[in-house]
């Protein structure tokens, strides 16, 4: 390293290791839910979000809080939700309370998909992670996402 170059810090040095456990995590799952079920790893997430919605106060979600579950701007939601309703996996419909808001459901088919595509994405997730517990600088952050889940 010449005296120019500075080295890395830890917390700079943490935040790729995540993003690289992040990325084979995703790559894996995109790879599986594309072959498997014809889904994004987006697709599932959006299904997988809706499909938690329940009718009463509270239980539809706007679509800002949509995109900010599936990590997308507004528009790319918008995009998304258009492209699942038209393969009939979503429906929109208005608010019967205020006419400006639209609600998006998943239907039946939606759900159908959804519940066949949660194993294949269970498992490219587990397999993921598996590898990357093998790489030492993977190891310690395949830990902790384990250990979420005992906190569930």
């Amino acid at each position: 390293m010449s005296a120019t170059e500075a080295a890395p810090t830890a917390l700079a040095q943490g935040w790729c290791a995540l993003s690289l456990l992040h990325g084979r995590i995703e790559a894996r799952i995109e790879r599986a839910l594309q072959s498997g079920h014809g889904l994004s790893v987006r697709e599932y997430s959006l299904l997988d979000v809706l499909s938690r919605q329940h009718d009463g106060e509270g239980g539809h979600l706007q679509m800002k809080q949509v995109a900010d579950a599936v990590v997308l701007s507004q528009s790319a939601t918008t995009r998304l939700v258009t492209r699942l309703e038209d393969r009939g996996l979503l429906e929109r419909y208005l608010c019967p309370t205020d006419r400006r808001g639209i609600y998006t459901n998943v239907t039946e088919a939606g759900l159908k998909l959804l519940e066949e595509a949660r194993p294949t994405n269970d498992a490219a997730l587990r397999e993921a992670l598996d590898q990357a517990a093998g790489v030492p600088e993977l190891a310690p952050l395949v830990r902790v996402v384990e250990h979420l889940d005992t906190l569930a």
